[in-house]
């Protein structure tokens, strides 16, 4: 085999997330009900920050930018997968396998970046007050957005560069729901143990590095709050915990995929399922809900909508 893709696979057969048709029935349903509301929310953040003026703020600005990119999250895997759960006989098309690779950590890179955005703008807010809107400009703002969109499309580029030249002659049964670049490297016609690491390695080295990055700034923002305790200290930590939270959410499921030892083929398709389906849910559940701003900016655009259904 010399030089290029001498690919023979034309497709993956995907055993998607269980045999039983019980469990798939209630996945259907589940699985349904969360990418609707997922859609539905998400859209609705990114709509009332987008028209509100009471929400155009540098943090409502990194929220809508987290939500569009939570609409990308819930769209890449899941369309299929609730597809794919009507099906006995589950594939994906080589280019599609490819495609959902790339966007997967596309999406996982630019989130990662807009979450310590999010961070640095809550340092900012909390530990110089003073000087919040001359550092967060809408200069630095958009700076941080290209950042993250540029350092995810990197990063994909740089994943997919390690199958560019890789044969696949089978076979081409994948034990997941979606493609995975772990998986996918098992399956091409050579030895690819020093790739699997080298993906594993640079994945798990991002995420871990992030989430500490994360993790000590929150640690560092939160013991300012207590230690400035006044009376806008409860605002702050339920903005604080509302973060977190989302880090956690985020963090958890992909730190367990990309750095350990053992992989589980059950807990990797529970975990994917997590961060497709459920995490996309509740990042606008938990923006919305502890936040008094955000709740009255979505009450006063369902009504413009109801007015304008209504005058139309």
């Amino acid at each position: 085999m010399d030089g290029g893709n001498h690919s023979v696979v034309s497709e993956f057969v995907l055993l998607g997330l269980t045999h039983s048709w019980e469990i798939q029935l209630v996945l259907l349903v589940f699985s349904s009900v969360l990418y609707v509301a997922s859609m539905t929310g998400n859209i609705l953040i990114v709509f009332s920050v987008t028209i509100d003026a009471h929400l155009h703020s540098p943090m409502y600005f990194f929220l809508a930018n987290l939500s569009f990119i939570d609409l990308g999250a819930c769209s890449i895997a899941s369309p299929k997968m609730i597809y794919d759960l009507y099906r006995e006989h589950k594939v994906i098309s080589f280019g599609g396998c490819i495609a959902q690779v790339f966007f997967i950590h596309v999406v996982g890179g630019v989130e990662m970046v807009l979450l310590m955005a999010m961070a640095f703008d809550r340092y900012v807010a909390i530990c110089k007050p003073l000087h919040y809107l001359t550092i967060m400009s809408q200069r630095v703002c958009i700076l941080f957005t290209a950042a993250a969109w540029a350092l995810g499309i990197t990063h994909s580029l740089f994943q997919l560069a390690f199958i560019a030249n890789l044969p696949f002659c089978g076979p081409n049964v994948l034990d997941s729901f979606y493609c995975d670049l772990p998986r996918l490297l098992r399956l091409a016609c050579t030895d690819t143990n020093r790739l699997q690491f080298m993906v594993t390695a640079n994945s798990g080295f991002i995420c871990v590095g992030s989430f500490l990055i994360l993790l000590i700034s929150y640690v560092y923002i939160m013991f300012t709050v207590w230690k400035h305790s006044s009376g806008g200290s409860s605002k702050a930590l339920s903005t604080l915990s509302a973060h977190i939270t989302v880090v956690l959410l985020f963090f958890i499921p992909t730190l367990f995929v990309y750095t350990w030892p053992h992989p589980n083929s059950q807990m990797d398709k529970f975990l994917a399922l997590s961060d497709a389906v459920l995490t996309p849910f509740l990042n606008p559940v938990i923006y919305t809900f502890r936040n008094k701003e955000m709740k009255a900016a979505m009450k006063r655009v369902w009504k413009h909508l109801l007015i304008y259904r209504k005058v139309s």
